[in-house]
């Protein structure tokens, strides 16, 4: 999320806050896709990581884009810490070890989404080539350790720091050495809104795979094919992994409204200031467990708002569905995981197909299935059926669905083409993480290093 939220309207309760995620009910002319990629910045010469402040720097590329793209600046206790264009086009942020990370605008196509990922690579070049930096396209940092991973100065990242290892064993990790692709999609009702909820979260773990580009930790082999995905698991079990009330068969908002009043808080927004709250969950805050350690202490819209983008399932509702199951990854893979899913949710017939194909799958079945991907890749099953095989057949739905769309470039070419990094991944039957194990044990020559020039922006 590139900023947060200050919104002081009063919120009332439980009915009030559903509605909130129902207002994003739109009809289908007016679905967009919406894409945020991250990346890993570092020095071209001797492969360091990038600090906050200094001559090549975080800032010093925050300052370039700004005065290439005029976008208005976001500043955190003094730091810019991100752009933002004033019209709701996107924006650009920093996780809290310096990924650089684009929110995408709401555009139609997936034409239009790499058009968008192509010209900000383009822009960022041109800024950070001078100042000898590049950006590394994978799923986790594959040498830095945490201690050599700069911290950006964002506040709310001092709160998680503090906070994540008080709730699991991996999320400093999580915060600073993962990198992602997710794509944001439209619904147009409650009932739309859970069949592709209740779809996605089961598909979740084969676009893990089909991903999965994370089997390094500081520069040598670490046993799995997501490493990522692997460090989801033991974050913050409060607020992430697969959530069992998505399986029910009348789930709608308000019960994902109950569950995120369960989560524990990360903080409030006043007077400008971020102030923790780790201690209290959202029902808590409500019933008012913050009077008296707080200005204004009863909640208000901006605080749901920025407690919903606080809470990290595989898949998040707010009032739009956002996918977020992948590693990060080259560039053919930014237009490849919304294709992957446009064409799932966004075509009916192809909807109902992986409906259909998926229904039977138990939240313990998904659960098992997520808990086997970030080692297994393909080699994983669910109900007798291979990830491979799986594969094979999704892809061809989502295919059929793009086409189906028919949303064509210049050229007369659909959508469907996006696909191909993914059906390559499934014709060969390994993952991209198994592809550069390969490399790594032999053209590579056990060393970590040609990753960065050949998985390089």
């Amino acid at each position: 999320m590139a900023r947060d939220t200050t919104d002081e309207a009063p919120i009332s309760g439980v009915e009030e806050m559903a509605a909130y995620l129902a207002s994003g009910c739109k009809p289908k002319e007016e679905w967009r896709i919406g894409t945020e990629h991250e990346k890993f910045p570092f020095c071209m010469q001797d492969h360091t990581p990038i600090p906050y402040a200094g001559e090549r720097s975080i800032e010093a590329l925050l300052k370039g884009m700004q005065a290439e793209l005029n976008w208005e600046p976001i500043i955190d206790e003094g730091n810019l810490i991100g752009l933002f264009e004033p019209n709701g086009m996107g924006a650009i942020s920093l996780e809290p070890g310096g990924q650089f990370e684009l929110s995408g605008a709401p555009l139609e196509t997936i034409h239009e989404t790499c058009r968008e990922s192509n010209r900000h690579l383009a822009q960022l070049r041109q800024i950070a080539d001078p100042l000898g930096i590049k950006f590394l396209g994978l799923g986790a940092s594959p040498k830095w350790s945490l201690a050599e991973t700069p911290r950006m100065p964002k506040s709310r990242y001092d709160i998680m720091r503090n906070y994540m290892p008080k709730v699991g064993t991996q999320g400093l990790d999580m915060m600073h050495r993962t990198s992602t692709i997710q794509v944001n999609l439209d619904f147009d009702s409650e009932a739309d809104m859970r069949k592709k909820m209740q779809m996605s979260y089961r598909l979740q773990p084969l676009a893990t795979v089909l991903f999965a580009n994370s089997p390094f930790t500081e520069g040598k082999p670490n046993g799995l094919l997501s490493w990522r995905a692997d460090i989801w698991r033991d974050t913050d079990n409060d607020r992430a992994g697969v959530l069992p009330m998505v399986f029910n068969d009348n789930f709608g908002f308000a019960d994902y409204v109950e569950w995120a009043l369960d989560v524990p808080m990360y903080f409030v927004l006043r007077n400008g200031k971020y102030i923790d709250c780790t201690h209290v969950t959202f029902r808590q805050f409500m019933n008012g467990a913050l009077e008296g350690e707080i200005p204004d202490a009863k909640p208000n819209k901006g605080d749901w708002t920025n407690h919903l983008s606080t809470v990290f399932p595989e898949v998040r509702l707010k009032k739009f569905i956002e996918m977020r199951g992948a590693d990060g990854g080259p560039w053919r893979r930014i237009c490849a995981l919304p294709a992957f899913w446009v064409g799932l949710c966004y075509d009916e017939t192809a909807l109902e197909a992986a409906w259909q194909l998926t229904k039977d799958w138990t939240f313990e079945d998904v659960v098992e299935l997520r808990n086997a991907v970030p080692k297994d890749g393909f080699k994983a099953s669910i109900k007798g059926q291979s990830m491979h095989d799986l594969a094979k057949e999704v892809l061809g739905i989502a295919r059929q669905g793009l086409i189906s769309r028919a949303r064509l470039n210049d050229d007369g070419f659909d959508e469907a083409h996006f696909l191909a990094p993914l059906e390559e991944v499934a014709a060969r039957g390994t993952t991209s993480a198994e592809q550069m194990l390969l490399q790594y044990q032999s053209n590579w020559a056990g060393s970590i290093e040609p990753a960065f020039l050949e998985y390089a922006y």
